[in-house]
């Protein structure tokens, strides 16, 4: 079985075509993965009420930072396998994929324990309101069973994409978003289980993806294929994941924990703000996704390429990846701007919900595109091995100074579009820094004259690559 037909070789070929092409499946999977918590949204918010939408809402900040760190070791094996595809070494691929597994398979087990156990603290420290606390309690817990199943979704998708192939990881989501959307209507419309049904649904239809993904990576071509007797951490690769995804985990958490301060804000608005932000992190999607899938494509492409020793191309790869993704923010941003009242009802139809919603986006969506340039220049360093730099940048961006600015400007202004604010600011700020290092740094002189992430005593001329393109 040819598992390696639809990979696409990204160190030859026409730059724009290649990212374009290997772009949109990594678009669409991101949207059908997104589905999963929007289809949660609106059974929330049109069977439920939005008691328990703020309940749902005030829970997600904390999956997505204990889920993050390990999402960040997944972008670290993913660059890894790709400056391998890249460069050519048959066993040092088999031995990553092996470890990439077995690693996500540990830290799904080591977050299930520590989000179940601390769920109530986390949410107290996030100042959830009383009412909807308990809600929010036994939702979070249900939905940590499903983190071994997530976290092993992200880390084998990311191996399949970093051989090319941003495919099968599309059809296998869309598979699982039906299940989702199915699930949801049984626990919530039908057994009528509340909150509770929305995490039910969201355990099955992620070990339904993860599953499927492992037979994927059981199925591959002789040498590459995975075998679960031979799953283990092999030092040699495990060393530059953790090189590259301890750092990218960790800008994850700080993203994130910038976020739940910013939550911790918005929850002191009260339970009407609560909802309007919990919808607008749903109707930025087809503005924000895109630019993310940009972002996956240029890493990949950076790692591939830094692997066949190709610094020039990476270069020629950011400009096209930012220019292209400017033109697609610009678009899906003016288009929620003129019907951002149509989209804000989908997931909720009251009137003061909607109206905070269009004074949250009025402040942040103008200045949208600016992301595109702070996301793309970041993960092509990150995917050319230096992931630490893009860390501190958005560290001292993102984390600090959005801090400093959310308690000084709600100080004087609380109000949701003082939270709001922070965002565009930040963004700005990050871009700045993240083109200064670009331009001005040694990422690019030092791959360009020293051995790769899989080095065996010199940068390969991609002439041994390993053959599974098509």
């Amino acid at each position: 079985m040819n598992n390696l037909k639809k990979s696409i070789n990204l160190t030859d070929g026409i730059i724009w075509k290649q990212i374009l092409l290997f772009a949109l499946p990594l678009l669409g999977s991101n949207l059908i993965q997104q589905l999963y918590n929007t289809v949660d949204l609106i059974f929330v918010g049109n069977y439920l009420g939005k008691e328990a939408a703020a309940a749902v809402g005030a829970s997600s900040l904390i999956v997505t930072c204990l889920v993050g760190f390990f999402t960040g070791m997944s972008v670290g094996a993913s660059v890894v396998i790709a400056n391998i595809v890249g460069s050519g070494k048959k066993e040092k691929l088999k031995d990553a994929i092996h470890t990439a597994i077995g690693l996500s398979f540990l830290g799904g087990i080591v977050l299930f324990i520590i989000g179940y156990i601390g769920a109530p603290y986390f949410l107290r420290w996030m100042n959830v309101p009383e009412e909807i606390l308990k809600s929010a309690v036994s939702y979070i817990r249900i939905y940590f069973l499903s983190l071994i199943s997530i976290i092993t979704y992200n880390m084998g998708s990311g191996i399949i994409r970093a051989m090319g192939n941003s495919k099968t990881p599309m059809y296998i989501q869309l598979f699982g978003g039906i299940v989702h959307v199915l699930m949801d209507a049984l626990f919530i419309a039908i057994f009528q289980n509340g909150v509770n049904g929305v995490a039910w649904a969201t355990l099955l239809s992620q070990t339904v993806t993860a599953v499927l993904i492992l037979y994927y990576l059981t199925h591959l071509e002789g040498e590459y294929r995975l075998q679960f007797r031979k799953i283990r951490i092999h030092k040699e690769i495990l060393l530059p994941i953790l090189k590259i995804g301890i750092p990218s985990g960790f800008q994850s958490i700080v993203i994130t924990l910038s976020n739940v301060l910013a939550q911790y804000h918005i929850n002191s608005l009260g339970v009407n703000a609560i909802v309007a932000f919990t919808a607008y992190f749903k109707v930025e999607l087809p503005v924000y996704l895109p630019i993310v899938a940009f972002g996956q494509a240029i890493t990949t492409f950076s790692g591939q390429n830094v692997g066949a020793g190709n610094i020039e191309r990476v270069k020629k790869g950011a400009k096209v990846c930012i220019l292209m993704g400017i033109g697609v923010t610009i678009v899906s941003s003016t288009l929620l701007l003129i019907f951002g009242r149509q989209a804000f009802g989908i997931f909720n139809h009251d009137s003061m919900v909607i109206d905070y919603g269009i004074r949250i986006i009025s402040t942040s969506f103008p200045f949208y595109w600016i992301y595109v340039i702070l996301e793309v220049l970041g993960d092509t360093i990150r995917g050319a091995g230096k992931a630490t730099p893009p860390m501190a940048i958005i560290l001292s961006n993102i984390c600090v100074l959005r801090i400093v600015l959310l308690f000084t400007i709600m100080h004087f202004y609380h109000d949701v579009r003082g939270v709001a604010i922070t965002y565009p600011i930040t963004w700005a700020t990050t871009a700045l820094c993240m083109a200064f290092y670009y331009l001005k740094g040694n990422w690019a002189k030092k791959l360009g004259t020293s051995p790769t992430l899989v080095e065996d005593g010199g940068v390969s001329n991609g002439n041994d690559r390993i053959k599974i393109f098509k």
